[in-house]
């Protein structure tokens, strides 16, 4: 049977990079990506509840990391196919669907539903390397690890602890180790939406901070402690959007990628945008878990694994955003190591109540953002003149 000319049709000239943005069909693909999230957040909730909370961690952690190697593969997928014509976009709501069947596994994918797992994620395998392949022979390279991964996952789903995990974490290493063994050549990425595209997941990752706010006063009265702690989880959701998107970060980081030639542009991309998001991304989910688990009594006191959950969230993002920053060459990251270290101090005021935890934390990362907005004031304004910060008078 002759396919139609509409499904036959190899991929279009993209337009220069400047013009290449990000498209609605990405935008809603992230939307069920980051249903994902959200069940991973239920992941590690309950890991919390049961008072397990370092198997939570390890489930969220192993799960994540294969997940998180398959939305890279599609981000970069649309960086060099873009999905106009109906079929990619057929192949993409495909794709989508696959993320779909994974992410309603996840809450019992240790528990009997990894084999489902392992058919939505090899959906996604297929679907992705059919539409790269248009656009370059190198996805042959990444293939196998990724078939690799499938195949230890689909069998983990027969074996009992710690046999399972074992595979799990296999299947990580695989995936994250893959690009050592594959090279970076043969993947030419356009840095503006690469910055864009993942700006954007951030912001729609960071709203499952505020999901979670929701799910934990449902059915609850809105006093004025409750209606306290709901805006203190917003203020501390907003001062993880400035660490990102406050200052000139996505102008830099385009303008470091562009300057780059290929090949150490796509190490420069794995390095900030693989690799550094990877803890900021699962500090937010540890961060959702603690908002989660303490927005419905926040004057009572806070368990110790919920409150580690909460600090170690904040410390996650503040390092893992000093990575990020790091390897695209945006030095002075000191104030946000400092802040990352700090973190753990906060985790004695959960005794007291989960709500002075959260003023903590609110304070501390509050502070970062103020001395490092004051430092770089002072930087650009300049050596003082005659004890006065100014300009230097030009000579003659």
């Amino acid at each position: 049977m002759r396919l139609p000319d509409w499904f036959r049709e190899r991929v279009d000239p993209l337009p220069p990079e400047s013009e290449l943005r990000v498209s609605t069909l990405e935008l809603f693909f992230d939307l069920v990506f980051v249903f994902t999230v959200t069940q991973l957040t239920n992941l590690l909730a309950d890991g919390v509840q049961r008072g397990r909370p370092l198997e939570g961690a390890l489930r969220v952690l192993v799960v994540f990391g294969v997940i998180w190697w398959m939305y890279a593969g599609y981000a970069w997928l649309t960086n060099a196919v873009s999905p106009v014509r109906p079929a990619r976009r057929v192949l993409m709501l495909l794709g989508m669907a696959g993320f779909l069947i994974v992410a309603l596994s996840i809450p019992s994918v240790f528990d009997g539903d990894g084999l489902a797992f392992a058919i939505g994620y090899l959906l996604l395998i297929v679907v992705h390397a059919g539409l790269y392949a248009q656009a370059t022979s190198a996805i042959a390279r990444v293939i196998p690890f990724n078939l690799g991964a499938v195949a230890l996952v689909g069998v983990a789903s027969l074996l009992r602890e710690p046999y399972n995990y074992l595979l799990w974490a296999a299947a990580t290493v695989l995936l994250w180790g893959s690009p050592y063994f594959i090279g970076q050549r043969g993947f030419a990425l356009r840095p503006a939406h690469v910055v864009e595209r993942h700006g954007l997941l951030v912001i729609v990752v960071l709203g499952e901070s505020i999901v979670a706010i929701g799910i934990g006063v449902q059915g609850l009265h809105l006093g004025l402690e409750l209606g306290l702690a709901a805006v203190l989880g917003l203020t501390l959701a907003a001062c993880l959007w400035w660490l990102y998107f406050g200052g000139d970060d996505e102008v830099r980081a385009e303008h470091a990628l562009g300057r780059a030639e290929p090949v150490r542009r796509t190490r420069l991309i794995l390095g900030a945008y693989f690799y550094a998001h990877i803890p900021m991304l699962l500090g937010i989910v540890a961060v959702a878990t603690g908002i989660k688990k303490l927005i419905g009594h926040p004057g009572d006191p806070l368990k110790l694994a919920a409150a580690v959950t909460l600090a170690a969230g904040v410390a996650l993002f503040l390092a893992g955003n000093a990575w990020f920053r790091g390897v695209l060459g945006i030095q002075d990251n000191r104030l946000r190591i400092a802040g990352a270290l700090l973190s753990a101090v906060t985790i004695p005021f959960a005794l007291w109540s989960g709500l002075a935890q959260l003023v903590a934390l609110v304070a501390l990362v509050t502070a970062v953002v103020v001395l490092e907005r004051r430092r770089d004031r002072e930087r650009t304004a300049g050596p003082s003149v005659d004890g006065r910060t100014g300009e230097l008078l030009a000579d003659g």
